[in-house]
Formats: structure tokens, C-alpha cells, sequence
């Protein structure tokens, strides 16, 4: 272990807290994109509600 260069070392360290941050970024960026696609689909239902009850009064306009 002593003919190792103390460099080395650094690299190696260099390396792990690469790999850290990237499975750390990576994670929450999975976070991110499915807060969204929560909130995208949830505008998308209430679109839909809001055409259905659209086309419900236009075939009852007495239901208003």
C-alpha cells in the first residue's frame, strides 16, 4: 500500500463521490418527473370532467 501514490487515492475518492452524486441526481430527478406526470395527469381528468359535464348539458340544456 505504501508504493501507492497518495493521488491515487484522490482519484479513487474522486470517483466514489462521482458515482454518489449521480445516483443522488438521478434519483431526484425520478422524484421530479413523476410529481409531474402526476400534475399533468391530473389537469387531463379534470379537462376530461370538464368536457363531459360540457357535452351533458348540451344534449339537456333543462339539466343546468
Amino acid at each position: 500500500m505504501e508504493n501507492i501514490a497518495w493521488w491515487v487515492y484522490l482519484v479513487l475518492a474522486g470517483i466514489i463521490f462521482s458515482g454518489y452524486q449521480a445516483f443522488s441526481l438521478s434519483r431526484q430527478e425520478k422524484e421530479v418527473d413523476e410529481e409531474w406526470v402526476q400534475e399533468q395527469g391530473n389537469v387531463y381528468i379534470k379537462r376530461m370532467n370538464a368536457e363531459k359535464e360540457r357535452r351533458r348539458n348540451r344534449k339537456n340544456p333543462k339539466a343546468m
